[in-house]
Parts: structure tokens; sequence; C-alpha cells
């Protein structure tokens, strides 16, 4: 019997879907993904999850939902660390027991805990522990995970060379220029930061990144830049940034406004994101203080896409009219 997988296609799936399809592939289980986010799905998760999660949480919660009749087993990491001395996001931390005790009629939910804290050879322990529901062999878990992390570096090189997630993970497997139009000419660049579950979800953001493609703008995410220059970045901060998210997301922005790269940055955020709250403020100030147009569009279940559609091309008018014909107009607020 071929057993059924389920993978919510929220939170963190645009950063480790490609990892755990080939662990489980390669284990003989069949990967059902749910369909991107809609109203549907995110009509449900907000009737199922408790009312002061945010948008991205809720939208998992439907998500699970969806999944919940299709499958034998829902795989729903508990990912505690994902890097030595840092911590996820509290909501991620406790996603699944919020899944659990919010959905009804789940199948069994495969909730493997990942912690790297300490060190990132525990990861091999999680592995193990995720591949024992489905096979006793130690050496065919072992072959999994090595096939898994082959499969997840060709995924990662594709994003520092600039792929959008949503078409690395369907094309991962497949040469870089396959995919790459090098002959696009960009009126501008700018980068779409926040969490990636707000970056890629074309549901929760309105199709953002494509509405700035149409424009001829390159996007940039804070997935495309390296670790190297995040981490080198992100160390400008006084105090240490103990989120990974956090750290990723400030480092990667302040490298591309220190060494001039964008245009202009575009921050998304969920309604009521403790960390967030933090994360802007740093990057605002940033931005301030090298004179890049910054802009916050926060996002909930009750946001209209017209409000957005509005403010977004009055931010691309007012970045197009300055470098046309002024150079000291406003460049935040």
């Amino acid at each position: 019997m071929k057993y059924k997988i389920g993978m919510p296609r929220g939170m963190l799936y645009y950063d480790y879907y490609p990892f755990w399809n080939e662990f489980f592939q390669e284990l003989g289980l069949e990967v059902v993904v749910s369909p991107k986010t809609n109203k549907e799905i995110l009509n449900e998760g907000v009737l199922s999850c408790v009312d002061e999660a945010c948008l991205p949480v809720k939208v998992m919660h439907g998500h699970a939902n969806y999944l919940k009749d299709k499958v034998d087993f829902l795989f729903i990491p508990k990912i505690m660390s994902i890097r030595k001395k840092e911590y996820c996001c509290p909501k991620i931390l406790g996603l699944p027991e919020m899944i659990v005790n919010s959905v009804d009629g789940l199948p069994p939910v495969i909730d493997t805990v990942v912690n790297l804290k300490k060190s990132n050879l525990s990861i091999n322990k999680s592995v193990f522990e995720t591949g024992k529901y489905f096979s006793k062999n130690p050496y065919k878990v072992r072959k999994a995970y090595l096939r898994a992390l082959e499969s997840y570096e060709k995924y990662k090189a594709l994003l520092n060379k600039g792929v959008i997630p949503m078409d690395a993970i369907k094309m991962y497997n497949k040469a870089f220029k396959d995919i790459t139009n090098h002959s696009i000419k960009h009126n501008m660049v700018i980068m779409v930061a926040g969490h990636p579950y707000n970056i890629y979800d074309e549901y929760i953001n309105m199709n953002l990144i494509s509405k700035l493609s149409n424009e001829k703008i390159k996007v940039l995410t804070p997935e495309m830049i390296s670790e190297e220059k995040i981490i080198h970045y992100s160390n400008m901060l006084p105090k240490r940034m103990f989120w990974t998210y956090g750290r990723r997301i400030v480092g990667s922005a302040f490298s591309v406004i220190e060494e001039r790269k964008i245009d202009g940055i575009l921050y998304i955020s969920s309604f009521g994101c403790g960390i967030d709250s933090i994360l802007i403020d740093l990057v605002q100030r940033k931005s301030k203080e090298k004179k890049v147009p910054f802009m916050l569009l926060t996002l909930d279940e009750q946001t209209g896409e017209a409000g957005i559609n509005t403010r977004i091309e009055a931010f691309l008018d007012m970045m197009k009219w300055r470098n046309r014909d002024e150079d000291n107009v406003s460049t935040h607020g």
C-alpha cells in the first residue's frame, strides 16, 4: 500500500517543500500538496483558527482542513530552530498543536520537532524520527535524506540566482537557463521584504510580485540574498538578532540598501505580527538614512485588492517622479 502524506501549502512551505517532498518520495510515499490559497481555504482557516492568530496561521489552518480527508498522514513539523542560537516565530513553534486542537477530523499528524539551536547535527534526529513512520531500515532513510539534501541545494541555488520560489519549486530539478529570461529590461529594482509566507502566497498579497513584474520591475526578496551577506549586514545591529527570519529580513534589506542595489522597498506584513513591529522599524530607519523609498503594506483577511493596487500605483508613481524630476522628495512616511 502506498501511503499519501499531505503537505499544507502554508507558512514555511516555500522554504522546505523541495527537501521534504524528495524525502517522502524516496521512502515510497505519494506527496499531496494543497492547492494555492483561495477564498474557500482562507474562509475555512478563519472559521477554525483562534481570532488572535495572524493571517498566515489562519491560512495554514485552511490548508490543513483541505487535506484532512485526502491523505493518510499530515506533515506539520514543529520547527523550533533552524539555526544555532536562533529561534522561529512563537506561532511557528506551536503550529502543530494549534491545528490539532482547532481542526476536526484530522488524520495522524507527523509533528517532528526540528530544533537546531545547539547544533545543526540535530537535523539527523529529526529526519530519522520522521522516516521511522514509513521504514524501519535506517540505510533507506539515510539515502532518502541525502537525496532530499541534494534536491534542496539545487533549489537554494536557484533562489540565489534570482528565481522566485514559486517558480523554483516547480523547476528546481531543471537547469537554471531553462527558466530565466535574461533579455528582459527592467525599469526599476524593488525589494519585497517580509516573511516568506506573506511574500510568496499570491492570494494573501494579491499577486504583488506579478503586478510589479508586469510593470517591468525587477523584484528582489530576502531569499535571493546570500547567507554570507545576510550575516555580515545583520551584524551591523547593536544587539544580536535571535529570530532567524528577522535576521534574514533585516540583513538582506540592509545589504541591498547599503550596496545601492535597489530603487525602493515594499515591506509586506501581517496585521498583529509582533516580530514585524520591530523589523519594520529597523528597515524603515535604514531606508530613511540612505534615502531609499519605503512603503509598508499590512495585510489581514479584510484587506481589499483595490486599496492595495492604489497604494502600489502611488508608490511607483512617486518613485518615477522622484527619479525624473526631483531628488529631495520624502522617501518614507
